[in-house]
């Protein structure tokens, strides 16, 4: 992986998905190059060590996901004094409206059937569970340097506004777009500088509606957990990440239910050694390990 950043270009788009794309990630930073971020699990796992990197040398992190890009750019209008909450947008996936039992018996091709977005695998079961808006919440919390406190989530089915900014006086700034990844890709390869696109336009005059509600944590504990493991600190932000890998995998192979995938990092949560700061890869590395082993062996006992 690390071959694949060594070279002569100036931007560097990650894309991997899942903990793999930590390693190029930490690469092309301390190439110092331009890093278009679209892998979230990086941040998961190594915020603060990114975060002294971006402190200590030449490089510059843009984020690609579509609600970080949004948030990037209103920030750009405010002032940090004024700035109250973070809010990042959720489609709630296909399955906000099922029950808890219904969950229970959700199948891995429906679960591949996201209402908004086309997306690989990982990201899409991610998005299902909520995971992915908590993996969102834990990259927010390093990108911008907010306590996770100020990090809001917010369902919103249209996905036509991708995040929002609350003020101190009670105003809300939005910024909204078409729900296609082009958009933000087309910022982050243009180094922040917007170009005209022949794609994409929001067209306010025929929105219907724009709708907002809280996500139900009880239907889908993930989103909980995320804050959870920010609470507890590093260390719970690597097990987090890596015991939703292995879960996540063990659905698609339908070895566990929907419902067992929250559970089991869960478990992972509540058994792992704490560590609350972490900035040795090393570290990083043998927690993530020690999580993939813990959820690996539960689900061999299962079986067995």
């Amino acid at each position: 992986m690390k071959e694949m950043v060594q070279t002569d270009a100036d931007i560097i788009v990650n894309a991997l998905p899942g903990s793999v794309g930590l390693e190029p990630t930490l690469e092309a930073l301390r190439n110092g190059k331009i890093l278009a971020l679209a892998n979230k699990e990086s941040l998961v796992m190594a915020g603060r060590l990114i975060t002294r990197l971006l402190k200590e040398v030449p490089a510059r992190l843009i984020p690609i996901d579509s609600e970080h890009s949004a948030l990037h750019q209103l920030l750009h209008c405010v002032d940090g004094a004024e700035l109250q909450t973070l809010v990042l947008t959720a489609s709630g996936g296909p399955f906000r409206k099922r029950t808890k039992e219904e969950l229970r018996a959700v199948r891995p091709e429906e679960a591949m059937k996201h209402p908004t977005w086309k997306m690989g695998k990982k990201i899409t079961l991610d998005s299902a569970t909520l995971t992915n808006k908590g993996l969102e919440v834990i990259e927010a919390r390093w990108l911008f340097d907010l306590d996770h406190h100020r990090i809001k989530v917010l369902i919103h089915p249209e996905s036509i506004v991708h995040g929002m900014v609350e003020l101190k006086d009670g105003a809300v700034l939005a910024y909204c777009a078409h729900p296609d990844m082009r958009i933000p890709i087309s910022f982050a390869l243009n180094e922040g500088v917007r170009t005209e696109l022949p794609f994409g336009k929001v067209n306010l005059a025929t929105l219907r509606k724009l709708s907002f509600s809280t996500p139900d944590v009880e239907r889908f504990p993930a989103l909980k957990l995320a804050y959870d493991a920010l609470d507890t600190g590093d260390s719970a932000l690597i097990v987090f990440n890596a015991a939703n890998e292995v879960a996540s995998a063990a659905f698609m192979e339908g070895r566990i239910r929907f419902t067992d995938i929250a559970r089991l990092v869960d478990e992972a949560l509540t058994h792992h050694t704490r560590v609350p700061k972490i900035e040795d890869e090393h570290i990083i590395w043998d927690i993530h390990r020690w999580a993939m082993h813990y959820v690996m062996e539960r689900l061999r006992r299962s079986i067995d």
